[in-house]
C-alpha cells in the first residue's frame, strides 16, 4: 500500500507545532525574570519541581521496563501479541513523560518572568503567561503527531497483511503505544496530584500562618506534568480510536474509501495545529482590563481557531471525497 501524498502534512505538521513550541520558549527565557527575591523564589520552585519529576521517572521507568518485557514475552515467547506491541507501548510512554518534562519546565521558567511583565505591563504579563502555556499544548500536539506518523510509516513499511486488514492491523497496533501514554499518564497524574497537595499545605503554613499573607497558591506545579502527560494520552487516544475505527468502519468499501477514513482524523488533527497558532497570537488584551475584558481576550483566540477547525473539518472531508461528508463533518463538530 502507497502512503498517499497528502499523508505528509501530519508530521509536517508536528515539526511546525515543535518548532513554534521552541519559538514561544525561548521568547519566554528572554524575557526578565524580576528583583533578586523574585528570582531566588522562582529558583527554589524550579529545583523542588525537578527533584519530584525526577524521582517520579525513576519510579515509573521501572514499571514500563517490568510491563515491556512482559508484552515481550507475550509477543516472543508464547506468540499471542504483536511483535510491535512492545516498542510500541515504550515510545507511547516516553512522548507522553517528555510532554510533561516540557510542560514543568516551561512552568517553572514562566512563573516569575509572567509576574514580571504583569508588573509593566498586562498585555504584556497575558502574552507571556499564554504563550508559555501554548509551549505545552504545542509540544503535546507536536510530540503526538510525530509518534502517529513514525508509527503509521513504519507499521506500513514491515506490516506484511494484505487486503483491508492491513490497515485494521496497522491503527489497531497503533493503540498499544495510546497505552503507553495512559500509563505514564495515570502515574503522573496520580503523583502530581500527592505532589500538589503537599506544596499547598506547606504554602498555606508558611504562607498563612507564618507570613501572615491572607491567601496564596503554591499548588499549581505538580498539576503541569501531570496534566501534560494527560493531555498526551487524551489526544493521541482520539485520534487512534477514530482511525482505527475508520479502518474498520469502511473495510468492505474497498482500499481507496478506508485509507480516507484513517487519514481524516489526523489531516484534521494537522489542521487544527496550524488554526491554532493563529488563535494564539489573537490573545492580546488593554491596560487596566476587567477580568471579564482578560476573560473575552481569551476566549477570541479560542473561539476564533475553533470556527476555522469546524469550517476545515468540512473542506478537509470534502476535498477526500468521503462518502456522506456532510455527516461525518457535522459528528465531528458535535
Amino acid at each position: 500500500m502507497n502512503i498517499p501524498t497528502i499523508f505528509w502534512c501530519v508530521p509536517a505538521a508536528s515539526i511546525v507545532a515543535l518548532a513554534f513550541a521552541w519559538a514561544f520558549y525561548r521568547a519566554m527565557k528572554r524575557e526578565d525574570e524580576g528583583t533578586e527575591r523574585m528570582r531566588e523564589i522562582a529558583e527554589h520552585v524550579r529545583k523542588g519541581a525537578m527533584a519530584y519529576l525526577k524521582q517520579q521517572y525513576k519510579v515509573v521507568g521501572i514499571v514500563f521496563v517490568v510491563l515491556a518485557l512482559f508484552f515481550a514475552y507475550l509477543a516472543y515467547g508464547v506468540g499471542v501479541q504483536n511483535p510491535w506491541v512492545p516498542f510500541a507501548f515504550l515510545t507511547g510512554g516516553i512522548f507522553s513523560g517528555l510532554a510533561g518534562f516540557f510542560g514543568m519546565k516551561t512552568a517553572t521558567y514562566a512563573s516569575a518572568r509572567t509576574a514580571n511583565a504583569a508588573r509593566q505591563s498586562l498585555d504584556r504579563g497575558l502574552k507571556v503567561a499564554f504563550r508559555s502555556g501554548a509551549v505545552m499544548g504545542l509540544v503535546v500536539v507536536g510530540l503526538g503527531l510525530l509518534d502517529i506518523s513514525f508509527w503509521y510509516i513504519l507499521l506500513d513499511a514491515f506490516v506484511d497483511t494484505a487486503g483491508p486488514q492491513k490497515l485494521v492491523v496497522i491503527t489497531t497496533t497503533m493503540l498499544t503505544f495510546g497505552m503507553g501514554a495512559s500509563t505514564q499518564a495515570l502515574f503522573a497524574r496520580v503523583g502530581g496530584g500527592i505532589y500538589t497537595k503537599a506544596a499547598d499545605v506547606g504554602a498555606d503554613i508558611v504562607g498563612k500562618v507564618e507570613a501572615g499573607i491572607p491567601d496564596n497558591v503554591g499548588d499549581n506545579v505538580g498539576d503541569v506534568a501531570g496534566m501534560g502527560a494527560d493531555l498526551y494520552e487524551s489526544y493521541c487516544g482520539s485520534v487512534l480510536a477514530t482511525a482505527a475505527l475508520g479502518a474498520a468502519a469502511f473495510a468492505s468499501m474497498g482500499e481507496s474509501e478506508q485509507v480516507k477514513a484513517v487519514l481524516a482524523p489526523m489531516l484534521i488533527a494537522a489542521t487544527g495545529i496550524l488554526l491554532s497558532i493563529i488563535g494564539i497570537f489573537l490573545v492580546r488584551t488593554r491596560e487596566g482590563a476587567s477580568m471579564r475584558e482578560l476573560l473575552q481576550s481569551l476566549g477570541v483566540g479560542v473561539n476564533v481557531s475553533a470556527v476555522l477547525i469546524a469550517i476545515a473539518t468540512f473542506g478537509i472531508l470534502y476535498l477526500l471525497g468521503m462518502s456522506n461528508w456532510i455527516g461525518l463533518s457535522c459528528s465531528v463538530i458535535t
